[in-house]
């Protein structure tokens, strides 16, 4: 049986995931993967592939465990996994909740790791990971400052692992969008912390940009011009110039 398996799928940049891979693969069933069992039956009523809706949260480590358990039991071959479940908050450090933020690393990070760890061995030769970063991956963002130090972890570990995999023939890419506008807002933003927003994309303009990146098997997809200046000015100019400007620009010194 081959499959594609997305996390992240009841919303947002998983959701267009799920649709834009049944849309280009041929696969005998999609393993949609989210906490809100609900939103992902709804997804079986829009795709031609079977939906499975696989209702996990995986910041939660028995959740890991549940779904390594259905993959040796079904013993599938995964052509594609999507790992795009994750969240934010926005705000001062030392004032939100310590739980909420480091179950952003827990889902951000670790349950990304373990997915991937626990898929790969049914992965063969031209199969692909796509990992889901930030543009907050290329450096440090105060005031989103465990968010943005997921996404570094994030891009960080698909540049190693993409390296690591490819003798086996197995590519992965991760994804940096700028400002989306999805359910994200929804849980990241609780007050007037962030101020500043340059521009905003849609799901459905990352994922296309993704999916076509995806095909020339690049290891990094950016969507627009600005977010592609912006990522290269980073990388040549000094962190504290970086968070200075960024300070600025959301009226905090």
């Amino acid at each position: 049986m081959r499959i594609g398996i997305i996390t992240g799928a009841s919303s947002g940049m998983g959701r267009e995931m799920v649709h834009a891979i049944d849309r280009e693969y041929a696969l005998d069933e999609l393993w949609v993967v989210a906490r809100r069992e609900d939103r992902l039956r709804e997804l079986g009523e829009s795709c031609s592939t079977p939906v499975r809706p696989v209702p996990l949260d995986l910041g939660r480590e028995e959740s890991i465990d549940a779904l390594a358990s259905m993959l040796e039991q079904e013993k599938p071959q995964v052509e594609i996994l999507v790992n795009a479940a994750g969240y934010g908050l926005f705000g001062a450090f030392t004032e939100m909740d310590r739980k909420a933020q480091t179950g952003i690393v827990d889902v951000n990070a670790r349950a990304l790791t373990a997915v991937c760890y626990v898929v790969l061995p049914y992965m063969d030769r031209g199969g692909k990971i796509v990992n889901f970063g930030s543009n907050s991956s290329w450096q440090p963002v105060p005031y989103i400052n465990v968010y943005a130090a997921s996404k570094a972890y994030v891009l960080s570990f698909s540049r190693g692992l993409g390296r690591e995999l490819k003798p086996r023939g197995i590519h992965v890419m991760c994804v940096c969008p700028g400002w989306i506008k999805t359910d994200f807002f929804d849980t990241a933003v609780h007050d007037d912390t962030i101020r500043y927003y340059d521009r905003f994309y849609t799901a459905e303009q990352v994922v296309k940009q993704a999916m076509k990146d995806l095909r020339k098997n690049k290891t990094i997809s950016i969507l627009g011009l600005p977010v592609r200046l912006q990522v290269m000015m980073v990388k040549h100019l000094p962190v504290k110039l970086v968070m200075d400007i960024w300070c600025r620009q959301q009226g905090k010194p």
